[in-house]
């Protein structure tokens, strides 16, 4: 190439043509530079060897299930349309009328041992009545289902071979970078088995679950892609391909696989009890902001701030609410998201140290954990009976209309007899408060961490985070039974 650019130049000779000319050959020679660089830094130049290395362990998987026929035109015409005649004939002519009929689905799969357990996600497989496996080599064998779990969206199968079959490992997904290639396989389409290459574009997204730790990449990934494996260049799985963000439906370079380290806990579980055993602490909890940490006299706005401790392991531990659990089982807790994650994962009957920042002192409690699928609707405290002092029938603060409850108020509100606190009667439109979610018909329990019954109550905790320097003060809000602590700012308190 260079030899005939320089020719090039000799021809046509003129100072602008060789600036560019030469500019040119510099630009050639620093891109064939750049990709020498990163072949040898592990770009491949080819996925031909990896993917025939593991294809053979890459399953389609076809399920078919009975559905229930329809019994006429509904949700097609209005009852008593006249067309509602002429629409039962079509149906009944097309022989469906109200007789079952089967339904078919196509997912994706991949062999993680040789004697047979499957991996796919659990929609691919969810009612089925049969469930077909279809491999590499074009043999097919039914299968059966040893346990799902519907919070990972994972489903594990098993098949009977008469030989061993091959198969994949799972790689460690905390080790993957944003960058670093990855290869998509499985059925997209129902077009039989489909290799496609990317890079992992983002780690830890969460779409909707309470476990979602979601690797995003830009390798195609389109319906029928469901349970197929993510592979390094290792040939490890280190994701399962559950979902893809689309306008359309198709693959527009944003898919997400469930990480590996979360699916081989949950497949583990599977193997050994047919269902997932999740640790349990039995609080709830919400994240605290900078605010609350202001709040709270907090340095940092980390951690979790339980907002409720109901029958459960952490209470039988003396955790109260207003806690913010600092360390569990020896690790830091940054924020809610992580410390479910911790504690799902965390056996089941395990006695574990949890740090919690109480009243601005570090304590540390021992709980035994309990499992979360077994544990009952939380269900709140019922706060204690006392005589409530005389103060103002009602009085607006912080852009809150608020008033002492009473019997007459908690029939209007719908509240239990034994609940206790200031009623929210009304939330200024243009306030924090409302920005921050308040209503009307919501209780608050306590202030500073202190329980209150008036307006009074609550007026005296507000002068106490001023004379100690606070910025705001934390509420603990109920709605519906259910808490949550709101910070508002004092700048708002005014009498």
């Amino acid at each position: 190439m260079k030899p005939q650019i320089h020719a090039l130049a000799r021809e046509t000779a003129t100072p602008l043509r060789l600036f560019w000319l030469t500019t040119l050959s510099m630009v050639l020679i620093v891109s064939q530079s750049l990709m020498a660089s990163a072949q040898s830094r592990g770009m491949p130049e080819s996925f031909a060897d990896l993917a025939e290395m593991i294809s053979p362990s890459v399953v389609n998987i076809t399920t078919s299930t009975t559905v229930a026929g329809r019994t006429g035109p509904q949700g097609i015409v209005p009852e008593g349309s006249p067309f509602e005649d002429f629409f039962r004939e079509f149906q009944d002519r097309g022989r469906n009328g109200d007789r079952p009929r089967r339904s078919s689905a196509l997912g994706s799969g991949f062999v993680i041992s040789e004697d047979g357990f499957i991996v796919t996600n659990n929609h691919v497989i969810e009612g089925a009545d049969e469930i077909l496996i279809e491999f590499f080599s074009g043999d097919e064998l039914p299968a059966t289902l040893v346990g799902t779990d519907p919070n990972t969206d994972i489903a594990l199968l098993k098949v009977e071979a008469d030989g061993p079959l091959p198969f994949v490992s799972f790689g460690d997904s905390d080790t993957a970078r944003v960058g670093d290639w990855v290869m998509a396989m499985g059925n997209p389409l129902g077009q039989g088995f489909s290799v496609s290459a990317g890079i992992v574009s983002a780690r830890n997204r969460a779409l909707s679950g309470t476990y979602d730790d979601y690797i995003q990449t830009d390798a195609a990934i389109n319906r029928g892609n469901s349970g197929g494996p993510l592979f390094n260049m290792d040939g490890d799985v280190i994701g399962v391909n559950t979902a893809i963000l689309s306008p359309n439906g198709g693959s527009i370079g944003i898919g997400f696989s469930m990480a590996s380290n979360v699916v081989t806990r949950v497949v583990d579980q599977l193997k050994e009890f047919g269902e997932t055993r999740r640790g349990w602490l039995g609080v709830r909890i919400q994240d605290v902001t900078p605010d609350v940490a202001d709040a709270l006299g907090l340095e940092e706005a980390k951690g979790a701030l339980v907002s409720d401790v109901p029958e459960g392991p952490a209470r039988e531990a003396g955790m109260e609410a207003g806690d913010v659990i600092l360390t569990f089982d020896g690790r830091d807790v940054e924020d809610t998201r992580q410390l479910v994650r911790i504690v799902a994962n965390t056996q089941v009957g395990k006695s574990v140290r949890v740090v919690v920042n109480r009243d601005g002192e570090t304590e540390t409690l021992i709980v035994t954990l309990g499992r979360r699928e077994e544990a009952e609707n939380a269900v709140p405290a019922a706060q204690v009976e006392e005589d409530a002092p005389e103060g103002p029938a009602q009085m607006e603060l912080m852009g809150l209309t608020l008033a002492p409850l009473d019997d007459d108020l908690r029939a209007t509100l719908e509240l239990p007899a034994d609940t206790e606190g200031l009623a929210v009667i009304d939330v200024d439109a243009d306030s924090e408060a409302y920005e921050k979610g308040l209503r009307g018909g919501d209780v608050i329990t306590e202030a500073g961490q202190t329980r209150v019954l008036t307006a009074g109550d609550l007026m005296a905790r507000v002068d106490e985070a001023r004379e100690e320097g606070r910025k705001s003060i934390l509420l603990l809000v109920r709605r519906g039974g259910d808490p949550r602590f709101v910070a508002l700012s004092l700048d708002e308190a005014e009498e």
